[in-house]
């Protein structure tokens, strides 16, 4: 599997999880070199608090385009260790 964004594939592994429809790569497969800061936080009522990155491809900023949980809750273990992405970023 691959996510691509901005004509990039800023993350790529064979070891993808599904949840919810979301595909969860493993963190080490995200290309840190496209990735920037957030402090953006959501809270999900059953895996717990989301944390976001940024990404920065070809000049553009995509802001919170990656999520994770750096403490997910014991239901959504298999998540930990784990991003996965949003607003244009495709995974296939």
């Amino acid at each position: 599997m691959k996510a691509i964004w901005n004509g990039v594939v800023i993350a790529e592994s064979d070891d993808v999880v599904v949840v919810e429809g979301n595909h969860y790569f493993p963190a080490e497969a995200l290309n840190d070199k496209y990735v920037s800061f957030s402090n953006h936080r959501t809270s999900c009522p059953w895996k717990g608090q989301a944390y976001y990155k940024s990404l920065f491809v070809n000049g553009e900023m995509n802001a919170d385009a990656v999520w994770y949980y750096p403490e997910p809750s014991e239901a959504a273990a298999n998540i930990k260790g784990r991003v996965a992405f949003w607003k244009g970023v495709k995974v296939e």
